[in-house]
This record gives structure tokens, C-alpha cells and sequence, in this order.
């Protein structure tokens, strides 16, 4: 058979098999690299920190559980590894343990999700005078169906074609009866060849009359972290246009590109526009093609080892490995099409679908990953520009009503100012400890979002409770091991080469969220109590965290009520409600380097080295303002955290922790503070020298310094070595 007398399915299909086959070779080293960082170190380090963050944050589990599993064997049980009261052993743990490996059990909503997700995948057929191939397709918002570029290359081809639902055997093992829908290029076509892509429109009833609504869809989610390298992955699929099958859990991603993911299946011919699930039946990829086995003159194999070609089929091609498009570039564009009328509203409702309700997400109007420190979700959308420029409001919009009752504070204003301030400000209103948002709002697994942080605090804390607080044998080991090729004698040096190595062990970075990561573990102190940095008064970690849930109920209750009065907020009027609601809403962490210095970015905002306890009243005391070493601070009126006049602060507690953390700030991330006159200016490293000199290391921060050295991967050189900080060359990291 030559190339002139292939179709064009197939001759799209070889196509799209040369290029992937390119792209899998030319990753051949990284994708050995990252294998072997699966097999020797597990699924949290085989990916990149980035992308390994952002899995776990859409999974709503956090560094501190994953760090607590990690320390448990790795051989796989059933059920939890962790020695827990089975009141908090939650749906959010077990899956943390089923992604790490840990647990050979799956939730039996699994194979629910599986269903549903399964209605809306059907078999596309396409007949053309003498030829006809098959291929498979799947709802993506009520009226849009998704397939491959090589199945559907064009409208003409669309406008032969039909979907078939239910092509499948019934729990009886008999066949049922098939439901078929022509497809209707008219009202919508977008095809790429490149991604290897296809949306087209399908007729609102089958050919017998019934609704196209009667088989749901598949939200397609812009989102990061869908998947990473090392998980298993789900493809349901009509294999050589036969009846509807499903590989589960079998396929392993190996890389992930930018445009594209591998992983190893047993894809056959017809399963060209299949959709690629993660376990919680999310839309991953669209698979298009693979990278063939060849033999040494580089000729494609076939599954009997002979020389393939393409009369054999698909189906007869011998896999290495397989390949999907990533549903976040298919979408990003789809988005730069320049559509307008009735097809940029039916894309409209394809972004609007892809915003719908997920078990692992929140209900519209989605919650800023500012407002609760999760980043498993994009910001609303309660627009979509079109490619005229035309905005249109998403179908499915909702009201709220969003009543708050907020009571109960941890500690009473003492009144106390500031003693030679000037400026008149005075600490805020102590936090909240209550909130009530009704039922039903943002709620996963009958829980706020609030409500679950809480939950996988009290885990977080429980999984901890039995360490020993601090373990100085095993820490000295890790602190000689840490720096073993970081040689003294040169204060630039010694400071570029701390510079770098902090960097490229800060292998986790997880996104903020104090509840979770620092109160339960992190920043206790030998008495079991958070002691806040300025004030040192004590604090349970159940109060903080519960203080810091109803902060976070209340922030997410108020953007609500924000989205019901503004139809179409433009970023400036986002930004300015968002930075009015942490100023108004604090939590009780204080970041000793002020986020406003570096622009409240990641993964400055979610280092634990520079995180404390803090009552929000000493956090909103001190604001942004730089530290200062007032000359009568021990005579001055004070107020309990600290003394502060305009543009200066000094804290009545913890200065040799905060001068670490700062001077720990300045070696990470050399160049970020100082450039305005209200940071840290280099005529304040002298003031640091001296508190660090003056406060000596403790043990409460030679835990920290362990704690979060587990849990990020890097550690603070002037808590490992205080001898250090007179033979740094600190002043350079302001260049």
C-alpha cells in the first residue's frame, strides 16, 4: 500500500506517530532521570517541586501529611500507614497514601466517578463513498464533543461523521442499544493539527429523539497539577471501533512536556481521541498517538516483532510508550481562535463547563488561591473574552447569600499605644475564632473549605504527636551531611555558594498555608504551645488553627458577597478587594520579611523559614515596616508585641529567631528586598548581626530548622552555624 492510497486518518495518524516518536527520543535523559528519581525516591520527587506542589495542593493534602507518610515503611498496606484515631483517618489522607504508594486500596467513589465519566464517551464513525474509520470522542459542555485532528481533519469530514453513546454491553453482559448523534460542523468547528485536536458541535437530539444532555460531559480544567510524573492514569476508549473498554490504572506517566504527556498503555487502534483520566476521573490529556518500537534500520515493529505497516492496522503497532495532548494547552488555543457570534458563546459554555463543580474543588464562583493559600483552581470566571474582544457571561452563573457570624476573639486589645508613635494606629481586632457560612457553599465531602484545612490540621498534628520533639544526634548528622562541600574562607564566596545551595535543595515548596504546615509541627515550642514571635504569649495549636479557619471562612464569605455586587470586576478592582481582605482578615502567622517586599510571590510566600506564629494583632501591629533597634526601647511605653513609630519597629520577643530568618531570606533570595526606602535597607545588617549575636540559638529553633529542612528539603545556615554570620558577605545579597 503506498502513502497516496492510504486515508486520510491514516495518513494523519502516521503523521502524528513520526512526530511523537521525535519527541520521546530526544527526552530519552531527562525521561531516565526522572525515572530513576521514581524508583529510588518515590512519586513527591520524579517531577519537578513546582509541579509536584501544585498536584498536591489540587489533591487538598499539604507537605507536613506527605511528610509524615514518608516517614512510615514504604511497603503498600490497606488502609492507613499513619497510627491514628480512625476519627481522622478522612478521604484527604487516604488518597495522599494511594498517591505515594502507601495504601493498595482505592475509595470505592472511584468506581462511581469511572461511571459517570464513561456516559459521555462515545464511539465517532465515519463513512465516506469506499473507506470508513472509527475513532473515539467525548462530551466536553453540553453541545461540544473532542476528538483528534487525524480523526476529524476537516468540516466535510465532520458533517459525515456520527457519535455513538452507549456503544458498550449492559451489567448483563448484553449489548445496549447504541444512542447516535450526527455532529454539526455549522454551528461550531475548531481543529489544530498540531495539538492534534477537534472540537465540533453535536446535534442537540439522536437520530430517535432523545437529549443530548442524557449523557453529561467532561469539564475540561485549565488548572496545573492535574497530574504528575510516576501516577497512574485511567483511558476509557473504543479500541479498533469496537464496544467501549477501559484501562485501569495501568499507565504510568513517565514525562510530562510542554504540550504533550507520555505514559505507557496498551492503547490500541480506534482509542485516537480517547480521553486520559487521573484517579479523580479528571480529563488529564487527549490521547493522539505513541512511539513505536523500531528495529535497527528503523522500521516501525509490529506486536509479533515483525515489520509493521500500515494494512496491519493501528491496532498492531508495538508501543513503547503512548502520548496525550495536555488539556491546558488544547484550551489555551482553543482561546486565540478568533471566533465571534453564535460560536464564541458556545465556547464561552465550553470555558463555563470547565469551571463546573469537581470533587476536588470548589463550587462557583471559584476562591482566589489568595483568600486560603490553595492553588488548585483558576480565578473566577465570570467572563470569557471572545477572539473579537467581546465579553460574554458564562452560563450557570450563581447567587449567594452569604450571612456571617463572627464571635469569640483569643486575646483582648490591651489597649496600649505605641508610646511615641505618631501615626495613631493601633493593633487590630483580635481574630475570630467563629464563623458560620451556610451549608452548601464551596463544600466538598460536606465540608467548607475552612473545615477541611481544620481537618488536615488535626491530622497534620496528630501525625506528629508522637515524635520526639527534637533529636540532636540524628540533626547534627543531617547538618554535617548538608554542607559537606561548603568551605569557609571567603565571605563572597561562602555567600554565593550558601546562596545556591539553599536554592537547589529547597526541593518542595509548598504553597502558604500556616494551619496546615507550621502550627501543628513546625513552630511548637519544647512546652507543646505556639508562642507568638513578638509577644511570646502561648497559645494551644488547636487555637491558632481554629482561629485561622474562621479567618479563612470569613475571607471566602466576603469575596462572595464581593463577586454578588460587582457582575465584572477588572484585575485592578481584584487585587485591591483581595489585598483589603488579607489586611482586614489576618491570619495569626507573621512573615518576618513583609509579603508586600516581594510582591506576595511564591515560593518566598510559603517558606517555612521565615513563617511564625503570630497573634494578628502583633502582625497587624507591625505591618511591612522594617525592623529597628530603638536606643531607650527597655524605657519607652510599649505595647506588648513591640515599640513602633512611623516607619519603625522593634518586638518585644524573638529577635535572634527573626534576624536568622532575615539574614536566612537575604542568602535564598539574594537581590528581592531593599530596592524601596520602606524595606530592609543594608544599613540594617549591622542591627541583625547584633540580635543574632545577643539571642543565641535555642532548641526550639534547631527543631524548626529540622522540621522544616524534612518537609522543604533546605536548611538555614546561621541556625546550623551562628559562627558563620561574621564570615558572610551579607552585604552582597543586596546587589
Amino acid at each position: 500500500m503506498t502513502v497516496e492510497q492510504l486515508s486520510h486518518a491514516d495518513k494523519g495518524f502516521l503523521e502524528q506517530m513520526e512526530d511523537a516518536s521525535r519527541r520521546y527520543a530526544s527526552r530519552t535523559g531527562e525521561r531516565g532521570g526522572r525515572m530513576a528519581a521514581l524508583e529510588q525516591q518515590g512519586i513527591l520527587y520524579a517531577d519537578t517541586p513546582e509541579r509536584v506542589s501544585s498536584r498536591l495542593n489540587r489533591l487538598g493534602v499539604d507537605w507536613a501529611m506527605a511528610t509524615a507518610i514518608e516517614r512510615t515503611p514504604a511497603a503498600a498496606t490497606t488502609g492507613t500507614s499513619l497510627d491514628l484515631d480512625r476519627e481522622l483517618v478522612g478521604t484527604d489522607l487516604l488518597m495522599l497514601e494511594r498517591f505515594m504508594g502507601r495504601n493498595d486500596l482505592i475509595g470505592i467513589d472511584y468506581l462511581e466517578g469511572g461511571f459517570l465519566a464513561a456516559r459521555s464517551i462515545g464511539r465517532i464513525t465515519v463513512r465516506s463513498p469506499g473507506s470508513s474509520h472509527h475513532g473515539t470522542g467525548f462530551l466536553v459542555s453540553p453541545s461540544l464533543l473532542m476528538t483528534n485532528n487525524h480523526v476529524l481533519g476537516s468540516a466535510e469530514e465532520a458533517a459525515a461523521g456520527v457519535i455513538e453513546f452507549n456503544f458498550q454491553a449492559g451489567l448483563d453482559g448484553q449489548p445496549l442499544v447504541p444512542v447516535v448523534f450526527a455532529l454539526d460542523p455549522h454551528r461550531f468547528f475548531v481543529t489544530h493539527r498540531d495539538l492534534d485536536f477537534t472540537v465540533v458541535a453535536v446535534s442537540d437530539r439522536s437520530q430517535d429523539g432523545q437529549p443530548l444532555s442524557a449523557f453529561g460531559r467532561l469539564p475540561l480544567k485549565e488548572a496545573q497539577g492535574k497530574a504528575v510524573i510516576g501516577e497512574l492514569v485511567n483511558i476509557i476508549q473504543h479500541p479498533n471501533g469496537e464496544p467501549k473498554q477501559l484501562a485501569l490504572r495501568d499507565n504510568q506517566i513517565v514525562d510530562v512536556l510542554e504540550d504533550f504527556v507520555h505514559y505507557s498503555a496498551d492503547t490500541a487502534r480506534g482509542s485516537s481521541g480517547a480521553p486520559v483520566f487521573n484517579d479523580q476521573w479528571e480529563v488529564v490529556a487527549l490521547h493522539h498517538a505513541g512511539a513505536p518500537r523500531r528495529d535497527h534500520d528503523g522500521n516501525v515493529l509490529a506486536v509479533d516483532g515483525t515489520r509493521w505497516h500500515p494494512s496491519m492496522g493501528e491496532h498492531r503497532v508495538d508501543w513503547m510508550a503512548n502520548e496525550g495532548v495536555r488539556v491546558s494547552r488544547i484550551l489555551g488555543t482553543i482561546q486565540q481562535f478568533p471566533l465571534s457570534g453564535a460560536a464564541a458563546a458556545l465556547r464561552a459554555e465550553l470555558f463555563a463547563s470547565g469551571s463546573s463543580l469537581h470533587p476536588v474543588e470548589v463550587s462557583p464562583p471559584a476562591v482566589p488561591a489568595f483568600l486560603t493559600g490553595r492553588t488548585n483552581g483558576a480565578a473566577p470566571r465570570n467572563v470569557t473574552v471572545d477572539g473579537s474582544g467581546g465579553q460574554h457571561a458564562t452560563t450557570g452563573s450563581v447567587s449567594w447569600s452569604v450571612p456571617l457570624r463572627i464571635s469569640v476573639s483569643l486575646d483582648e486589645d490591651t489597649g496600649t499605644g505605641t508610646g511615641t508613635g505618631t501615626d495613631g494606629l493601633q493593633p487590630r481586632a483580635a481574630s475570630p475564632a467563629v464563623v458560620t457560612v451556610p451549608a452548601g457553599i464551596g463544600r466538598i465531602d460536606g465540608q467548607s473549605p475552612a473545615e477541611r484545612d481544620l481537618a488536615a490540621a488535626m491530622v497534620n498534628l496528630a501525625a506528629f504527636s508522637d515524635r520526639p520533639y527534637y533529636d540532636e544526634a540524628s540533626d547534627l548528622a543531617a547538618r554535617d551531611a548538608y554542607y559537606a562541600g561548603i568551605h569557609v574562607g571567603n565571605p563572597t564566596s561562602l555567600r554565593l555558594a550558601l546562596a545556591e545551595h539553599l536554592e537547589s535543595t529547597h526541593q518542595r515548596r509548598p504553597a502558604y498555608k500556616p494551619m496546615r504546615l507550621l502550627y501543628p509541627w513546625v513552630d511548637l515550642h519544647p512546652d507543646e504551645k505556639l508562642h507568638g514571635i513578638y509577644s511570646g504569649k502561648g497559645f494551644t495549636p488547636e487555637e491558632l488553627m481554629e482561629a485561622d479557619a474562621a479567618v479563612e471562612a470569613a475571607r471566602i464569605g466576603r469575596w462572595q458577597e464581593f463577586m454578588l455586587h460587582e457582575s465584572a470586576p477588572g484585575p485592578e478592582a481584584v487585587e485591591a478587594e483581595l489585598d483589603r481582605l488579607e489586611a482586614s482578615l489576618p491570619f495569626n502567622c507573621e512573615h518576618v520579611v513583609p509579603q508586600s517586599w516581594f510582591a506576595k510571590k511564591e515560593p518566598m510566600r510559603g517558606d517555612l523559614h521565615h513563617l511564625f506564629a503570630c497573634e494578628s494583632t502583633c502582625n497587624s501591629f507591625r505591618g511591612n515596616i522594617p525592623y529597628f533597634d530603638f536606643p531607650d526601647f527597655d524605657e519607652a511605653v510599649r505595647h506588648d508585641c513591640g515599640r513602633r513609630d512611623p516607619g519603625r519597629f522593634e518586638p518585644s520577643e524573638g529577635k535572634g529567631p527573626v534576624a536568622r530568618a532575615t539574614l536566612y531570606f537575604l542568602l535564598r533570595y539574594p537581590g528581592r528586598i531593599g530596592d524601596e526606602a520602606r524595606e530592609l535597607q543594608r544599613a540594617g545588617l549591622e542591627m541583625l548581626l547584633n540580635w543574632h549575636r545577643d539571642h543565641p540559638v535555642e532548641v526550639y529553633e534547631q527543631h524548626r530548622n529540622a522540621a522544616i529542612a524534612e518537609m522543604q528539603g533546605n536548611r538555614n545556615p546561621l541556625i546550623d552555624h551562628p559562627e558563620w554570620a561574621e564570615e558572610i558577605d551579607f552585604a552582597g545579597a543586596w546587589t
